[in-house]
Order: C-alpha cells, then structure tokens, then sequence
C-alpha cells in the first residue's frame, strides 16, 4: 500500500526524536489515509473525520482492556486497592531511570491529532464558526467531529502531563529538520500544559456543541467536565506543591537550568493568582454540567440484588450493563460486542478481581449511614451495637453507606441471577467464596480477602473467558458535583449554596445521612490519618471540611482511576517518606474468618515458604508482609521525586546538540532524578 512519503518520513523523524513507538508509527501510516487516497484528498467529507477520530477512541480513553481487570481495579498502587507486591513508586530503589523502555514519554497519538489538524483545520477555515468550511457533509457534524479530535488530544495531553509535568506543546507535524525538532522539544511549565489543555477543551465544547450524538461519541458535556478534572488537577498541584521543585520557580526547579525557562513569569503575575485561575475554571466548568445533571443521577435502591425476581439496582447495574444509552449520569461510555469488542471484566469481578483486593483502609473511610465515622462505634475491631466490627465481612457491611454494602463481595452472596445455564459463562462462579487468599493463581486469587463485586453483571451469558461486553464507563456526572465542591472550597475556605446542594445529593444517592456537617463535627483527621492518604497534604493533617469533601470523592469514584492522580496533585504521600504505611486487608487473625482456611494453609513463619503474614505484625492480612525478604514488608515508603516520572536517557542522548553530552539537550529531567540509566532517584 502506497502512501505520502514525505509524511512518513516527517513522522517517523518526530517520534524517534520524541521517544514514541516506531512500529506503530509505521502500522499508523500505512493506514492513514486508506488505499491509495493523499492526505490532501481524504479529509474532504465529514464521514472521513468521523472514521479518523473514530480509531483514536480506544487508543485514548478510558475503557476496559481485553484482559485486564479493566477500569474497576484501576486504584491498584494506592491506599485503596493492592496487589500482592508492591508497586516500585512504594520502594526506595526500585523504580530507577530507564535508558530506552518507557513508553510514556509518548508522542504518537498527540501526532495523529496533529496530522488531523493539519489536512482538516485548511479546509475547514481556521475560525470554529466554519465559515470558509469545504468539507462536505453536514456543517454541525464536519465541527462535531473536530471539536472530538480536539478533546481527544487534550486528554492525552493530560495523561502525558501527569506523569511528567512540564512537557513540550506540539500542534502540528514538524519538518524533516533537527534544529527544528530538538527545539521542539523544549518543556513548557506545566501551568502552561495545563493552560494548552483547557484551550482544546474551550475549543472542543464550542465544536460540541450543535450535535446531539448518543452517548458513545464525546460531546459538550465530556468536554466541560473533564475541562474541570483537568483545572481541578493543576490547581490543587499548585497549591499543595508550592515552593517545591515541582512547580515553576519553585526552589530547585529544573526548568530554570535552561535559558528558555529561567526567566519565567506566570501568566497570571504569580503563582497564587495561577492558583486561583485553575479554580475558577473548574468551578465554572463543573458548575455547568453539575446544575444540568444534578437532578438525573442514577438511582440507588441502597440494597444488592440477591433475587432475579427482587428490584433492580439500577446504580449497580450502571457498571455492568450492555447498554447505557439511557443512563443520564453517564456522559460517555465505550459499547463492546459479543465475539467483536470484549473484555474479562465480568470474570474477574466474578472472583477476586486478578488479585487486586481492596484495603482495610477504604474499608474503614466509609461512613456509617448515620452519617457518624465508625470509630464514634467503638474499636474498629468490635465496635458497637451499631458498628458491627470487623471480625467478618457481613458485620462489616452492616449498617453502613451503601456504597460499600453494595460493591463489597461477601461470601455466600450470589453473583448471578439470571441465564443461569447459559454454557458461554465458562468462568461463571454462582456463589461467592471464602476469598482465596493463599491461592497463587493470578486470576482466581484474593489479595486482600476484600474484593469488589463492580462491574460484575449477574447474567451469565457475560463471563465467557475473554468474552465480556457489558459497557465501560468512561465519564460520570456526579464527577462535576465532586469537583466544584473541592474547587470552590479550596479556594473560598467555605462551603457556598451549590458546594452545599450537591454534598447532599450524593450523600441522599448513597443513603447516607445528610447532614455533612454533624459528620465533620465528628471527624477526628488524625484517626482517619490511619486508613487515608488523602487525610495529609505535603505531610500536614487537613482539615476536618477538606478532609470529608477528599473523602467523599474517595467513596464515590471508587476503582474508576482517580485515586492515584488524586493523591498526586494532594501531595499526599509525603508522610511516607520517614513514617513507611503498612497495607492491610481483612481481619484474618483470632476471628471467625481464620476458620474458613486449613491450617496448612495458613503457613505464617516469615520464611520464602509462608502464605499468609504472621499475626505477630498484625492481626489483618498484610499481602506484602508474608516473607522477611519480601520488597515491602517493611512498609510503603516515598521518595520526592515519585510524584513524576523520570523521562528516559534515549531521549537526552538523542536531542544532544553536541555529541553525546547529554547536557546539551533542550531537556532537563524531572526533580531529584538522574541522567543516567539503572539509578534511582536522589531523593
């Protein structure tokens, strides 16, 4: 198959100067654009934009892979769900500078974005209004289609800036020039990512917004809201990492070490004022599409289904259903398709989730539904005639928010209800176990002893080995509710009208007694401390308002991926660093939940040999603690510079203006990382 050489070529020069994927670049570029078809020739109907836009969705957002436990163990690496070792981040020197194999310094599908911009935008007219558009096709969908492409290149900015902060901003192909890509790989402040993001989101929802599509394609709304994840983001970095190296001008931040960055001011005067930008813009944003959705968010019955005859739950069932078309809270979702598009989500909520447990610490942070913290009941372990304690899974659940007595599997609870005889369901497990904790089985295992029933669906018919479709979703409205809360509070030091109007919302959706205030009245952040990052920003206690609202979006997003950008921006790992956490899971010592394994199964001498961790460390499962010589047993501990990723030596070497010294790039590395390969961080 033929196709423009001289956009191959520039291309493929682009990614192996910015670090991207080779074989894809070229997989890329022997499809786009089809047959024999010039660029300058295909971007000529709104069916072609469509088609182009289309391959990026997978490729960029979120949705549940084909083998993977998908987007509902996506807190794996946090205080809320855990594997069985320990992720490097949580380590003093594991995680080290690679010399070539990080992938996320990645390039390629910002450059498909930019190959789209630069053969449709011409053609279009360069104003959004279309004016001067010779695209054929329906103008509302030829805009509809480019305001996609322009949501879907800040999302993947987005992505990029997370890990790595300040990173370059490339809007179009670049020449087949050194000079011209060495310069192009100049790192902006990350404010000014930031800024760049927002400004394709402004550009997307005015594009957006004449089309009414179904809900599988982004739209206005998907462009608002994630306008106010992403402002959000970036100014609660600001504030809680002020001063530091990870902010522009902060002490010790790299990027003054080179000239086109040492003279930096922001845009706003100073960083404050960026702060109280960022704010602003997502309590705009959010505001939009929470006063639109507020009063359409999905019902929640507060019971699990145990019946094929008893009520549905229709907040559960928004997890695991086929189609959510008519779910309202839902604004984008990704449709899968029997023997098409699938996935092993089903099968993997139907066991242990591939051995990603959640935490005692999540556990313990969800409110009774009186609203009180459970430790007003009591000890955590035997509370009260309210609080049930811990010494089994039922108790646990009793009496709390809903949100955990729904998704929290409990032995003996049934996963499924209907087409019970359907033979596709071969991974199908009817009945829920006593979770296999010693089981070494990476798909049928229990990290924690506690695992989560979200996204299981109770129809057989769903768990055929690597042949799930019930749908993803990708974007909720109660995220919005969530976001201006923590906005306006952040910057106001107050709870305002709205911020109050969608606390309660949520806290009636989770059947949970309302009045927020008696809870914070109640909360000793120093006891939440115990089972909660988010309790601690750059090492200090918040405060009880704060410390709620952080809790909230913990309990409601819960396994959908936000934790850890959450954490993150929070600065919420710093008390890691002299005082290492100690991941637990349930209960297993001196309660009737002992009682469910052998003995023999129940090895617990700290030797290579052993199963479980000892009772001696803790009466709760401590899944990095079986072993002496295992990475963690001595707890997670934190570095500074884990808060980014380092960018890999391949791309200081290959963007050195002068041989091989790396020092001659246009690059600096990220804060406390080194130039050199196989090391780890400073500090």
């Amino acid at each position: 198959m033929k196709t423009n050489n001289k956009i191959r070529r520039c291309s493929l020069l682009v990614l192996i100067a910015l670090g991207s994927c080779l074989s894809s670049c070229d997989d890329f570029l022997e499809k786009e654009p089809q047959s024999q078809i010039t660029p300058e020739a295909y971007f000529t109907e709104a069916s072609q934009l469509e088609n182009y836009a289309n391959r990026m969705y997978a490729d960029i957002l979120p949705s549940h892979s084909a083998w993977s436990y998908g987007i509902f163990g996506e807190d794996n690496n946090t205080d809320n769900q855990t594997g069985v070792t320990i992720a490097d981040r949580y380590t003093a020197d594991r995680w080290k500078v690679q010399m070539s194999e990080n992938s996320d310094w990645n390039f390629e599908q910002i450059y498909r974005c930019n190959f789209f911009f630069s053969q449709a935008l011409p053609k279009f007219g360069e104003e959004l209004s279309g004016s001067e558009n010779k695209i054929m096709g329906d103008l509302a969908s030829v805009k509809h289609f480019i305001g996609e492409v322009y949501f879907l290149r800040a999302y993947e900015y987005f992505k990029r800036y997370q890990l790595f902060g300040d990173f370059p901003i490339v809007t179009e192909p670049l020449s087949d020039n050194k000079e011209v890509l060495c310069e192009a790989l100049k790192r902006k402040p990350r404010n000014e990512v930031a800024r760049f993001i927002l400004s394709d989101l402004d550009k997307a929802a005015t594009l957006l917004a004449d089309k009414d599509f179904a809900t599988t394609r982004i739209n206005k709304d998907v462009a608002l809201l994630l306008k106010s994840r992403v402002a959000l983001f970036e100014g609660t970095w600001l504030k809680y990492h002020k001063g530091t190296a990870f902010v522009p001008n902060g002490e010790g931040w790299p990027g003054k070490t080179k000239e086109y960055n040492a003279n930096y001011q922001f845009p706003s005067g100073d960083i404050d004022s960026e702060i109280d930008f960022f704010l602003t813009e997502s309590m705009e944003a959010s505001k939009l599409v929470a006063d639109t959705y507020k009063g359409n968010l999905t019902v929640n019955t507060g019971v699990l289904q145990q019946d094929a005859d008893a009520p549905v739950n229709p907040y559960y069932e928004m997890f695991a259903q086929e189609d959510l078309s008519s779910v309202k809270e839902v604004l984008l979702w990704r449709q899968y398709a029997r023997g098409l598009a699938t996935h092993n989500v089903n099968s993997a909520a139907g066991r242990g989730n591939y051995r990603i447990g959640v935490t005692r610490g999540l556990v313990n942070s969800y409110l009774m539904a009186d609203g009180t913290p459970i430790y007003t009941h009591g000890t955590y372990s035997d509370g009260d005639d309210y609080y049930k304690g811990d010494k089994t899974i039922a108790d646990v659940r009793v009496n709390r928010d809903s949100r955990l007595s729904i998704f929290l599997k409990e032995p003996g609870q049934k996963n499924l209800l209907y087409e019970l005889d359907n033979n596709e369901g071969t991974e199908a497990v009817f009945v829920e176990p006593y979770p296999g904790i010693v089981s070494g089985d990476r798909e049928r295992g229990y990290a924690t002893g506690y695992t989560l029933h979200k996204g299981g669906s109770f129809n057989r018919k769903h768990y055929a080995n690597g042949g799930g479709f019930t749908a993803a979703v990708c974007f909720r409205a109660t995220e919005a509710l969530l976001n201006y809360m923590e906005a306006s509070y952040v910057k106001k030091a107050m709870l305002d009208d709205s911020a109050r109007e969608y606390w309660t919302i949520i806290r009636n959706r989770a059947h949970v007694d309302a009045d927020f205030d008696r809870t914070i009245s109640l909360t000793d952040v120093s006891k939440e401390s115990e089972n909660d990052w988010g309790a601690y920003s750059a090492g200090v206690l918040i405060d009880p308002i704060l410390y709620n609202i952080r809790r909230e979006r913990r309990n409601e997003m819960l396994a959908e991926g936000l934790r850890y950008m959450d954490l993150c921006r929070w600065r919420a790992m710093d008390q890691l660093i002299s005082n290492p956490y100690h991941i637990e899971g349930f209960h297993l010592w001196n309660t009737p939940m002992q009682e469910w394994y052998p003995a023999e199964d129940l090895v617990a001498d700290g030797t290579n040999d052993a199963k479980v961790s000892s009772p001696d460390r803790s009466e709760y499962l401590r899944p990095y603690e079986r072993y002496v010589d295992q990475s963690g047993y001595n707890g997670m501990t934190w570095k500074k510079a884990h808060y980014l990723e380092p960018i890999m030596v391949k791309q200081f070497q290959v963007s050195a203006t002068s041989g091989a010294d790396v020092s001659t790039s246009f690059l600096y590395q990220n804060p406390f990382w080194p130039i050199e390969a196989d090391q780890a961080a400073e500090q």
